[in-house]
């Protein structure tokens, strides 16, 4: 019950990332390359804090490492840029199906070959895409596209990275502190472009705090009990979380053709899932 209670913990967390980002985009509340930075700097400030507190208590180390401040950095700024063109529910399928997609290849990689069933499952999901994207008037962004399927393939290597964590609050602090340097150079070359106000700040700051820099503390802390099958399944509720966020904070409609896509694609990952769990 506690893994389960801390993982739905890391999703609502998770779904509150889109939600809060596309609010903060919406209107032109907030640049980008703002939001990003803001995003990960409170994230570092926060998780800063709490390392530094529990340190004293608990004799912990700073760990992390540079390949997963990376990858979240990677993963935060397609992210940002990709909700400039998507709508919550769309970015949310999008940026998990992409991530899970990883998470499996990663296991076939390491652990053998695909089943009959898992190449089904595999075309499945591809299908799903392929019509999401099929030209018509809600035809989402080829661009947001591309951006949020970088963010999901680098979140997937980033959660990959969390399952040897025995320090979450240590590692994901330590990552979003060594962001820091590429945050500096992502508010010179986007200087130019900034714009912004209180209300945005605001969801940036509560957005890198409390649903980026706590929220992925949690997950690192799920992630020492789950499988990696395991996280990788659970991950498919956030889009159902972001498209409820999504009707009800921004009044944005879920497409028929969004929603026959997205059970094609989370039926065909679920196949993969439920098929190499079995073997």
């Amino acid at each position: 019950m506690y893994i389960l209670f801390l993982t739905l913990l890391a999703l609502i967390a998770f779904a509150a990332n889109s939600i809060l980002c596309r609010l903060a985009l919406y209107d032109g509340l907030m640049d980008a390359g703002s939001f990003t930075a803001f995003r990960l700097i409170s994230g570092a400030v926060m998780l800063g804090f709490i390392f530094s507190f529990r340190k004293q208590q608990q004799g912990l180390q700073a760990s992390g490492s540079w390949l997963a401040a990376g990858l979240l950095f990677v993963y935060a700024i397609t992210f940002s840029y990709a909700y400039i063109a998507l709508d919550i529910a769309t970015g949310a399928l999008i940026l998990f199906a992409a991530g899970q997609v990883t998470l499996i290849l990663s296991v076939v990689f390491l652990g053998g070959r695909l089943s009959l069933l898992e190449w089904v499952g595999l075309c499945l999901a591809l299908i799903g895409f392929v019509y999401l994207m099929l030209p018509s008037a809600s035809t989402p962004s080829w661009y947001g596209l591309l951006l949020m399927s970088i963010s999901g393939v680098a979140w997937g290597f980033y959660t990959l990275l969390g399952k040897g964590s025995t320090q979450p609050l240590a590692d994901t602090a330590s990552n979003f502190i060594r962001c820091l340097p590429l945050v500096v150079l992502l508010m010179l070359f986007s200087f130019e472009y900034t714009h912004l106000n209180m209300q945005g700040v605001w969801y940036a700051v509560l957005s890198g705090a409390i649903a980026s820099g706590v929220g992925y503390t949690i997950w690192y802390m799920a992630l020492e009990k789950l499988e990696t099958i395991h996280a990788a399944v659970v991950q498919l509720f956030v889009p159902v979380l972001a498209a409820v966020g999504g009707l009800l904070f921004l009044d944005e409609v879920i497409t028929m053709r969004l929603l026959l896509s997205g059970a094609i694609i989370l039926c065909g990952i679920l196949l993969v899932i439920f098929q190499r769990h079995s073997v």
